[in-house]
């Protein structure tokens, strides 16, 4: 920890500025990830998972042993919690499907609108100290709705190669396909270009840090 006492105030911004990166440093450490998971699939994220999250995966997918297991570790309190969480937002994105739309602007003209699903979707959950299962709930639960055939999501394992398990129970209860072990920057190329284990998907959703929100920029 370093410790300033009494600094000049001509100095305070200098000492404010966040620990942050320059988005060209980002861009080039995301360049040269995607780069190598594009040619090397696991291998690369595998590589990657080591060095970020300190921790050698021999299986990036979650099990479904892990998911049974997961739901044992979760308190009544809580399922109930995320279940109600659940049937909230169902009634809210169910009142956003419409029928298709189609009018006459004027003789012989005629103009559509209609809803489709994006068929595989990607989702990324943050791991940490708190488990993003709320995001899970708000991205899930509407891909479903929309009717997406194929919902991945990845979250970054802890340092024992686990993911928590109110992550695993929400990801289950809200009908997601596929759920990796894999963070960063390395997550989002994997579900970009897809590997032998993550599928390649349309769209990318979810929150992160600096590097991930580059990776999906």
């Amino acid at each position: 920890m370093k410790i300033i006492q009494n600094p000049s105030q001509e100095n305070w911004s200098e000492i404010l500025k966040r620990p942050t990166q320059t988005i060209d440093d980002i861009e080039a450490t995301v360049n040269e990830i995607f780069t190598e998971v594009k040619s090397k699939g696991n291998q690369a994220i595998e590589k990657y998972t080591s060095l970020f999250d300190g921790i050698s995966l021999s299986n990036l997918e979650v099990s479904n042993k892990e998911i049974e297991a997961a739901e044992k570790e979760v308190s009544a309190e809580l399922k109930e919690a995320i279940q109600l969480a659940k049937e909230n937002i169902t009634k809210f994105h169910l009142a956003q499907k419409t029928e298709r739309v189609e009018v006459e602007t004027q003789k012989g003209v005629q103009c559509w609108q209609e809803k489709r699903p994006i068929q595989k979707v990607g989702l990324y959950i943050p791991g940490g100290s708190a488990p993003l299962f709320s995001t899970i709930l708000m991205l899930a639960v509407p891909a479903n709705i929309a009717g997406c055939k194929e919902i991945v999501l990845c979250t970054p394992p802890n340092k024992e190669g686990k993911v928590n398990p109110a992550i695993l129970y929400t990801a289950n209860l809200c009908g997601v396909t596929k759920i990796f072990k894999v963070g960063g920057i390395q997550a989002i190329a994997g579900m970009t270009f897809g590997t032998e284990s993550i599928k390649k998907v349309y769209k990318i959703f979810g929150p992160g840090n600096q590097f991930v929100t580059v990776a999906k920029q």
